[in-house]
């Protein structure tokens, strides 16, 4: 049974019909296609990724990279946490950004994948850079990330990622909102959505069998976001509801010790900085303990 099977659509009741968000189109929005015909052509040492951590796209993009042992292919470059320009760009990134386009003004953002035969950006969006890394640069020797006939689920735990967990937890901490409406708006999302994948993990390995995709890599990370930032936010009782889909955690922290996985979140000073031991608040031990670094 496939996960879509199992799920139902993610529209469940809970969440109201997905209608694609409206964004701003990304600055820059090249392909890497199969041959020369395309201009840009997958080949080794040709092109270069710049990330940032704090960033949930440019997690998922060092996590990919990492499972592609694209590390001398594709070479990635880690930029500091804190954006040391304005409009949360960086220095380093500038230089690129005006090579690419005349007096860009905007910020100087991550991710970016360049060319490094003429010194100018590729893409700037991160699906895009997600998805061609994954079937561009993939090697016989490790993981499809894409399966064939997976895009409709992979979309679709991406929906549930975005509004169901990701959303949902953002709304529920909002400054103002009272705990009655917190239980029955956003944290019912939030729960529902947390419970649903805990019970495909109950029966699988990873989310979409018995082999990691993309799918597993939008989930970590979306759970990473979960516990390094809206956790921050959300009163002990939420956190103890959310300790407690421990198969959720406890695949989370198996994935964590992929050292794909783990290299992206290690910086030099170690998981910590992502992932801070105390929250806001907690008195429960299960609230008080990072759920990626808590024993369960």
């Amino acid at each position: 049974m496939s996960v879509i099977q199992h799920l139902g659509p993610y529209a469940p009741p809970y969440l109201a019909p997905f209608v694609p968000p409206t964004t701003a189109r990304p600055a820059f929005s090249g392909r890497i296609g199969q041959d020369v015909r395309s201009g840009h052509y997958p080949v080794p040492h040709r092109y270069r990724l710049h990330v940032a951590r704090d960033c949930p796209g440019c997690l998922r993009i060092a996590v990919t990279h990492g499972l592609l042992g694209l590390q001398d292919t594709v070479p990635l470059t880690f930029l500091p946490a804190t954006p040391d320009a304005p409009g949360g760009g960086y220095t380093a990134l500038r230089a690129l950004y005006e090579a690419s386009a005349h007096q860009y003004a905007g910020p100087a953002a991550a991710p970016v994948l360049s060319d490094r035969w003429t010194g100018r950006i590729v893409s700037t969006h991160a699906p895009d850079i997600l998805r061609d890394l994954a079937l561009r640069f993939r090697c016989p020797d490790r993981p499809d990330l894409l399966p064939p006939g997976s895009d409709a689920e992979i979309e679709a735990i991406g929906d549930l990622c975005a509004r169901g967990i990701d959303d949902a937890a953002r709304d529920a901490g909002q400054p103002g909102l009272d705990a009655e409406a917190a239980r029955q708006g956003p944290l019912v999302v939030l729960f529902a959505a947390l419970g649903e994948l805990e019970s495909v993990l109950e029966r699988q390995p990873y989310v979409l069998g018995d082999t990691v995709t993309a799918a597993d890599v939008h989930v970590w990370v979306t759970l990473v976001h979960l516990d390094t930032v809206h956790r921050e936010q959300l009163d002990p009782a939420a956190l103890d509801r959310i300790a407690a889909h421990r198969t959720l955690w406890s695949y989370a922290q198996r994935l964590s010790v992929h050292p794909a996985f783990a290299s992206a979140l290690d910086d030099g000073a170690g998981h910590e900085r992502l992932s801070p031991l105390t929250s806001c608040g907690a008195q429960a031990e299960a609230g008080s303990q990072s759920f990626l670094t808590s024993k369960r």
